[in-house]
């Protein structure tokens, strides 16, 4: 990521934008240019060799107008809070078009985790909930899983904030495993509803899904999700890639050869993958390779000024937070190559978590089949209001979604009025 890149600023760029194609004067929105918490905590850890390492830690709730902030927790070097104020905040956008009855938060922890073991990665998890103990909580600030975080880190944050509270609080995270209250079709969800919102928006141009020609970046749990889907589909993935490169044909990849190869692999990566037919090549020509359809799925600043002349592909489906920039997505508005935003895009995993903390509260089961149904319309009905206002609007399928989400928080807000 760039260091002059600043995702908090562009996300009041984008703000700013739509709420000017809505009317709206300064006073109306002022208060969604900021983040109503931002708790900044140190995280001493033991390590094996028996030394002390101190880990900075974040938790940012933007907004709990519409319900309790709801966002995931990452762990990665270069984190930093501005980052995780600009995803708190697309978090806030996301739900408010999701129509669900949750505001926006973030967490994320400065490490690198794989240089920790499962034991120090433990420890240091299990201290950094107990930093964050007073400010999250079911019906306060429910985490979830993000950039190399996983279920079972939610389950370590469970049983810490349920020792500390003492009784089971199964709501007080989602994407836990299924055995402590977690739901059925969770891990799929953010790559499903990749993929349904890709299926959709080709409907919408009128390109036919089979046999369009997909590139993938980044082949974790979205990415690699949202290739075997939309392969199972009928798609022709001619391109993936992840943090150690990835590989590229014109026809084809063998996608369940390649996601047998990476759960495989030591690192869980493409590195040495090797295939007939098959070229090797970075991240950034797999941006800008031969497709139809691209699926950044990695991390954000991914689509630049720079990269947007270059892209070929026709529709770009965001299943990563802030991949496109605010140079990039202006570029790429003036080609005419359609963007359906991180905020309708990657939705799947909120709406699905949403899913498994209603059944929390209930203490109600759903099969599998009923939760892939209830995301599928939840999604269509989120992209037919984003097409809508983009029309309407005439403007950007981003702008859009930022109009549906911005409209339905200054409602709320005029209806909630200010304490005192």
């Amino acid at each position: 990521m760039s260091t002059n890149y600043n995702p908090y600023e562009d996300m009041l760029a984008d703000l700013t934008s739509a709420a000017a194609m809505l009317g709206l004067s300064p006073a109306d929105f002022e208060k969604l240019k900021h983040c109503e918490r931002e708790l900044k905590v140190a995280i001493p850890v033991q390590m094996d060799d028996g030394s002390v390492q101190v880990f900075d830690g974040y938790r940012v709730q933007h907004s709990t107008t519409l319900g309790p902030a709801k966002g995931g927790i990452r762990y990665h070097h270069d984190v930093n809070l501005d980052e995780v104020r600009a995803l708190a905040a697309w978090m806030t956008f996301k739900c408010a078009v999701a129509g669900i009855p949750y505001g926006g938060g973030k967490g994320a922890v400065r490490v690198d985790p794989a240089k920790l073991s499962r034991r120090e990665l433990e420890r240091m998890t299990r201290r950094y909930t107990a930093m964050i103990t007073p400010v999250i909580g079911p019906h306060i600030d429910i985490p979830a899983p993000d950039v190399n975080t996983n279920a079972e880190i939610m389950g370590w944050i469970v049983d810490t904030y349920s020792m500390m509270t003492g009784y089971s609080v199964p709501g007080v995270v989602t994407g836990k495993p299924i055995e402590i209250g977690g739901t059925l079709g969770r891990t799929e969800a953010t790559g499903r509803g990749v993929m349904i919102t890709a299926k959709r928006a080709l409907e919408y141009l009128g390109i036919k899904v089979n046999p369009v020609r997909v590139a993938i970046q980044g082949m974790g749990n979205v990415g690699g999700v949202a290739a075997d889907l939309m392969h199972g589909e009928g798609c022709k993935i001619v391109g993936v890639s992840d943090v150690s490169g990835g590989y590229y044909s014109s026809a084809g990849l063998d996608i369940p050869g390649i996601l047998r190869y990476i759960k495989a692999s030591k690192n869980r990566t493409l590195e040495g993958y090797n295939a007939e037919g098959c070229t090797k090549i970075s991240n950034e020509e797999l941006i800008c390779c031969d497709c139809d359809v691209l699926l950044p799925c990695a991390l954000e600043n991914q689509i630049t000024g720079e990269t947007a002349n270059e892209i070929k592909a026709k529709l770009i489906v965001e299943g990563a937070n802030g991949s496109t920039n605010v140079d990039g997505d202006a570029i790429l508005a003036e080609r005419g190559i359609t963007i359906v935003p991180d905020l309708l895009a990657n939705a799947g995993g909120v709406i699905v978590s949403y899913f498994e903390w209603v059944q929390n509260m209930q203490h109600v089961s759903w099969t599998e089949e009923e939760v892939n149904r209830k995301l599928e319309e939840y999604l269509m009905r989120a992209f037919d209001s984003v097409a809508a206002a983009a029309a309407d609007k005439k403007t950007t399928f981003r702008l859009g979604a930022y109009t549906v989400a911005i409209n339905r928080l200054c409602k709320a807000e005029k209806i909630r009025g200010f304490f005192p």
